[in-house]
């Protein structure tokens, strides 16, 4: 069905290939996972099977892609939007319409399909992705997770035979994302559809897969094989393929069934290890909560050093009953919340559950209904900018919101400036974040895990007290998340507190002092992170699950305990 023979793909301006020597198949009916670490070219390649590279891109594709018999460099997106949907890693720029009923069906009436054909699917695919009770709703009004659940189904409706997907799952909360996958599994195998889809998050992907692709490095040929042969040599895994790889486990385990089945001779060494032979689910040891490091990053050093007329990171943040509105729907409502410094706190629950709002509050963007929000003895939403920026600094959802500069080198001298610090602190930053971006590079030219590493290094340029972070590990790989919490920790440990909305249970697991859960704007949990999660089944980390009753977190807690 997709066809890649030879392919390579050089930008203008670039002095070499983005990628090189990509030549494999597609066959029809399969879900192929394309995967990587950030910045490989993963989006180039599946911006080749709809055209998009190179006619929307531009730059030079060498060597031939065809879907279903066409070739896309003689064929261009329009005119093969009857085979291809493509949903990118932005959903806002996917949109064309205002409701979330008409993007649905919008793509159909493109094509000219029969009002009661688009109805039937309209309703087909409300029901499939849960977006009933959204149907009349604005897009705008949306949480990313339910945007990016609308971008999907608009291209589902059309229903087309090859469906190209970059990170579907990266703004869904674990639940959502299981009903994502589930029906691009129903498309897979009862509808014969094909799927080429690249996703960081292997843990909630790689099962599924028939076939991986692993992009290796920038312009390194791609190795093809089945999801444990080439799980067993990825520089990029999900947890329970690290524990597999951990307890040299043969085949390697791709999912926690799997693991739990051969797990019982480590949870034997692991219950010696914490004086506990007979490990129950109210008295098993808890491994400790993420630390604070000893000695401070060099990260932290020169930041430390780089600006020193930044106060001091001794405030905390305090939320009183607060209630926000948004029209008529109450986003929030009787929220208290304290975060102390040098603590890392997770917001977690399902999309539309109020955390973004709740960051908002927290940076000034949104007005209290009730109830009261001080940072640092400030309130956000009547503090001057200049001066709030001082207090607390938000990476959002969406970074390009933060970038408006020509270049790297641009962007990063403007938050030098408007941070006071000493010049090249910000670009140190973004190297150590994710290193090999080019001073000369537009912001709009870098992947999303990119942007989110220039947009994280402007707002840590100001050395903010209390540092927001709204889902930041859409469009990292593993390499470049550890990198990410090696950066918070030494943040915590002088004293900054953190707090961040995510549905990245790994990631809370590795880094999160507590966990908030809320649900429909109320707190229902707030606690240890270990007891929190473990009593979580949606948001419980892949080696809690494996290891249960023992609540283990992470396979470096693991190693560490063996070790």
């Amino acid at each position: 069905m997709i066809r890649f023979e030879d392919v390579s793909v050089t930008y203008d301006g670039a002095a070499e290939p983005t990628v090189r020597g990509v030549d494999f198949e597609v066959p029809e009916g399969e879900l192929v996972l394309l995967v990587g670490p950030s910045g490989v070219g993963k989006s180039t390649v599946l911006g080749a099977v709809s055209g998009l590279v190179p006619h929307f891109t531009g730059g030079t594709l060498r060597g031939r892609v065809t879907v279903a018999g066409r070739d896309t460099r003689t064929h261009k997106p329009r005119e093969l939007a009857d085979v291809v949907g493509t949903v990118g890693q932005d959903p806002l720029s996917h949109f064309v319409t205002d409701t979330v009923e008409d993007e649905l069906a919008y793509g159909m009436e493109s094509l000219g399909l029969a009002p009661d054909v688009m109805r039937r699917r309209v309703e087909e695919t409300l029901d499939l992705l849960g977006l009933a009770a959204l149907r009349d709703r604005p897009i705008a009004t949306l949480s990313g997770g339910q945007q990016q659940r609308v971008a999907i189904g608009s291209v589902l409706t059309p229903h087309p035979r090859v469906l190209v997907l970059d990170e579907p799952t990266s703004a869904l909360d674990p639940a959502a994302a299981e009903e994502v996958l589930a029906v691009l599994q129903r498309l897979v195998h009862d509808l014969g559809t094909t799927v080429l889809m690249a996703e960081h998050r292997l843990e909630r992907v790689i099962q599924y897969a028939d076939q991986v692709v692993l992009l290796p490095s920038p312009g390194a040929a791609p190795l093809l094989g089945t999801p444990s042969e080439v799980m067993a040599v990825s520089p990029v895994y999900p947890p329970v393929v690290g524990l597999g790889r951990l307890a040299d486990w043969s085949p390697l385990p791709l999912t926690v069934r799997d693991a739990r089945r051969r797990a019982g001779a480590l949870r034997e060494g692991l219950a010696e290890v914490a004086g506990d032979t007979a490990p129950r689910a109210d008295s098993a040891v808890i491994p400790p909560s993420p630390s604070r490091p000893h000695s401070t990053s060099r990260l932290s050093r020169l930041l430390r050093r780089a600006t020193p007329t930044a106060p001091a990171p001794a405030q905390t943040a305090v939320i009183e009953s607060l209630a926000v509105r948004r029209g008529r729907v109450e986003a929030l409502r009787r929220v208290d919340l304290t975060a102390a410094p040098g603590e890392a706190i997770a917001l977690m629950g399902r999309n539309g559950a109020g955390k973004s709002t709740l960051l908002g509050a927290l940076v000034g963007l949104v007005e209290p209904a009730a109830g009261s929000v001080r940072v640092g003895g400030a309130v956000p939403h009547r503090t001057a900018p200049r001066e709030l920026i001082r207090r607390v600094g938000l990476v959002p959802q969406e970074p390009r919101d933060l970038l408006y500069a020509d270049t790297v080198t641009a962007e990063c001298a403007a938050a030098d400036h408007d941070a006071g610090a000493e010049p090249g602190t910000c670009r140190a930053l973004v190297s150590e974040l994710l290193p090999g971006i080019a001073d000369d590079t537009h912001p709009r030219d870098l992947s999303e895990g990119q942007r989110l590493a220039l947009a994280l290094a402007v707002v840590l340029t100001a050395r903010p007290p209390l540092l927001l972070l709204d889902e930041p590990t859409r469009g990292l790989d593993y390499a470049a998340k550890a990198r990410l919490v090696t950066v918070l920790r030494g943040l915590a440990a002088e004293g900054h507190a953190i707090v961040l909305a995510t549905h990245d249970v790994e990631l809370a697991a590795d880094l999160a002092h507590r966990v908030v859960i809320l649900a429909d704007g109320e707190i229902v949990a707030d606690g240890p992170t270990a007891e929190v999660v473990v009593a979580s089944p949606s948001f419980a980390p892949q080696v809690t699950k494996v290891l249960a009753p023992q609540p283990w977190l992470t396979v470096a807690q693991v190693r560490n305990a063996l070790s």
